[in-house]
């Protein structure tokens, strides 16, 4: 029996909730706030009763044991376990509007000193914004070691989405995701690679095409007229077909590629669909368009 574990961490407020929820709909097995000391002995008693996909959140929670846990994962994947850790993140005012919509404490923050140095009461989103990086620091480690997702500005429902396409993907090949996005609304936190294509010819200026997107024939035909547009293409794919398979070699299971244009609905859209289509012959390749997903 091959068992599989899905790990995943994350920053509070994140939506690892919403993340274990999708896996216990897909079949997984899940249990919340495991402690780390308790990790391998969980998947061997998992691996006993034959639950071959089993689902472990982890969080800041447990901050004094998770140095234990890149080390778990090496012994869990030299027993033949086939092992895929999550990262949840989301930007630090994103995490603060989070907190104060809810009115719940960060887990940290009663580590922090609850006065700034000269102040009469305590500032409360100073206090958080501190307890924010002091849990990306703590994180650290196991964020370099899992595939990112960023939920800065995805509805729970997108999540769970996410989260089932990403494991529904072979466990030992990498995955190549490729993202549109809009710079006004931030660059995805989860994205390897970051390219730039607002200096291509815009459709948005043109009338019958503006309320269009990427993925219509029209656009599509007007792009594909574009020499600036072509060069960028093979530009992008060119430098991706050089280095995947070293990526590849070095063991990594997923590669965020992220196109951004000014309202991520024509170019980038465009060209994520342009590259998908052509490196899913090689590569198991999965497609986002973020600003379309919001709807």
């Amino acid at each position: 029996m091959k068992q599989e574990v899905v790990l995943i961490t994350g920053m509070s407020g994140s939506g690892k909730s919403v993340a274990l929820r999708a896996l216990e709909d897909a079949g997984y097995y899940c249990v919340d706030n495991l402690p780390p000391e308790l990790l391998l002995q969980f998947v061997a008693l998992e691996r006993q009763t034959g639950a071959e996909r089993v689902a472990i959140a982890m969080d800041v929670r447990s901050a004094t044991s998770l140095p234990l846990v890149p080390a778990q994962l090496r012994e869990l994947s030299a027993q033949g376990v086939t092992v895929r850790p999550l990262f949840l993140d989301a930007t630090t005012e994103t995490l603060v509007r989070r907190f104060s919509e809810t009115r719940r404490r960060h887990p940290l923050s009663g580590n922090l000193p609850a006065l700034r140095s000269g102040d009469k009461e305590p500032d409360h989103q100073h206090t958080l914004i501190d307890a924010i990086e002091l849990e990306r620091e703590l994180l650290a480690d196991l964020r370099e070691q899992a595939h990112v997702i960023d939920t800065s500005v995805i509805r729970p429902a997108q999540l769970q989405a996410h989260v089932k396409s990403l494991l529904s993907a072979p466990a030992n090949q990498l995955t190549l995701v490729f993202e549109s996005f809009a710079f006004k609304r931030g660059i995805p936190v989860d994205a390897d690679y970051v390219f730039d294509v607002r200096m291509l010819p815009n459709p948005h200026y043109e009338a019958a095409l503006r309320p269009l997107t990427g993925m219509d024939e029209p656009v599509a035909a007007y792009l594909e007229k574009q020499d600036e547009v072509a060069r960028m293409y093979k530009h992008i794919e060119y430098f991706l077909s050089q280095w995947l398979e070293p990526l590849a070699r070095d063991h990594r299971s997923y590669v965020t590629v992220a196109l951004g244009c000014t309202g991520g609905q024509h170019r980038s859209v465009f060209l994520v669909e342009k590259l998908a289509a052509a490196f899913t012959q090689k590569w198991m390749t999965l497609k986002r368009h973020r600003e379309l997903d919001l709807g």
